[in-house]
């Protein structure tokens, strides 16, 4: 089902340009504080300012950045378009540009003091939609494309070209049948990426394939700042770690108390699926078929199941509804335990839970079915401990 299709996001393999374009507007270098071209500029800042790691963690100069920061932490959770396209300040102004940009950099620290993957992943995802939000308008676009794609061009009708190897390694992250090579204009090598209206016009295509490209290089980048945190930085960045954390353990309890009774039964592959995409993961293919197969075969609705989904990077109400329609009307059942371990979708690993590890534990529905059991065995249990004989009144 493509509404369900998702593909690794590790784009190593793209073509990168062998020179970037020079770029020195430092407005543009502001809305975009994470491309390569920026990092001089910043430093720059930073010295005639003498904005050092003491004064963006508490100093009183960047107390703004910091509160700026905070709010791109939360979008970054709780927005499903990603962090807030619009600023605290005007990037026309000098106080502007430092805000915009330190305050990216002071969330980069916070993600990367968390030391969590998912939560780099999914802030990079929300930093990257804003990024393409403002690309879609914005008179850089053909600066930032030629800094990330190695072939690209427009011509004099507003028509893009992409080179074939860049389109394939970027869109296999993107759901819908446009994005599918069979589907597309290919010609000498290049795809041709034709207007389809205002929300699929050729320069939001475009904006779109970059999404992908910046998204890999701001969680790359939050890696590699992750590996370098040394103790005493990560104590200084507890608080806004904790609060981050906390928010989004809240989102995450808030979608799996969608269904309340009978989540004692739930299998841990189907636990597993749940709490990943309200963690922003992008579970794959096999995985989010699985889940709603189940779903159906547990009798949820068809509106609990698609709400599984909301939080996904890629989430689409129109695309979701169907396809989890027709897994309905359809019947699917779910896969059993063998597919999820080669699909990588199973929770466990022996001894993390007896059940699963019973040799004719080969399904996930006998799982909830044992459970469903031994609750009620249990139950039956207690009430013949508390119920009087005839004659004990």
């Amino acid at each position: 089902m493509r509404g369900f299709k998702c593909f690794p996001s590790v784009l190593q393999d793209v073509p990168n340009p062998y020179t970037i374009p020079d770029l020195r507007d430092e407005v543009t270098l502001a809305r975009y504080p994470f491309l390569p071209q920026a990092k001089s500029w910043i430093a720059e800042m930073a010295s005639t300012h003498q904005i050092d790691i003491d004064e963006l963690l508490d100093g009183s100069m960047m107390e703004r950045s910091r509160i700026r920061a905070r709010s791109r932490l939360i979008d970054s959770v709780d927005s499903k378009d990603g962090v807030e396209v619009a600023s605290i300040g005007d990037i026309h102004t000098v106080e502007g540009r430092l805000l915009e940009a330190f305050s990216f950099y002071y969330a980069r620290l916070v993600v990367g003091a968390s030391e969590d993957e998912r939560l780099i992943s999914r802030w990079a995802q929300a930093e990257a939609e804003r990024a393409q939000h403002i690309l879609v308008k914005d008179n850089a676009i053909d600066t930032i494309a030629n800094t990330y794609i190695s072939q690209i061009e427009c011509d004099e009708k507003g028509i893009w070209k992409i080179g074939l190897s860049d389109f394939i390694e970027l869109c296999t992250g993107i759901t819908g049948s446009r994005w599918r090579l069979p589907n597309c204009v290919v010609k000498d090598g290049w795809v041709t990426l034709h207007d389809e209206g205002d929300k699929y016009s050729s320069r939001a295509k475009v904006a779109r394939l970059l999404r992908e490209r910046m998204k890999e290089e701001i969680k790359q980048d939050a890696l590699e700042k992750m590996a370098k945190m040394d103790e005493s930085l990560l104590i200084r960045l507890s608080e806004p770690v904790g609060m981050i954390r906390g928010l989004v353990a809240s989102r995450t309890a808030e979608t799996i108390a969608l269904i309340g009774a009978g989540e004692e039964d739930w299998p841990p592959c189907m636990r597993k699926a749940v709490s990943e995409l309200a963690e922003g993961v992008n579970v794959n293919h096999f995985g989010r078929v699985f889940l709603a197969s189940m779903s159906r075969c547990i009798g949820l609705p068809v509106e609990t199941t698609v709400d599984f989904f909301r939080p996904a990077p890629d989430f689409s109400e129109g695309t979701t509804t169907y396809q989890v329609n027709h897994l309905y009307e359809r019947e699917y059942t779910p896969s059993g335990c063998s597919k999820l371990k080669v699909n990588h979708n199973c929770a466990v690993r022996t001894g993390d839970d007896r059940l699963c590890d019973q040799p004719w534990m080969d399904h996930p529905l006998k799982y909830i079915r044992a459970k469903q059991r031994r609750r009620k065995k249990q139950g039956s249990m207690e009430i013949n401990v508390v119920t009087p004989k005839a004659g004990d009144a």
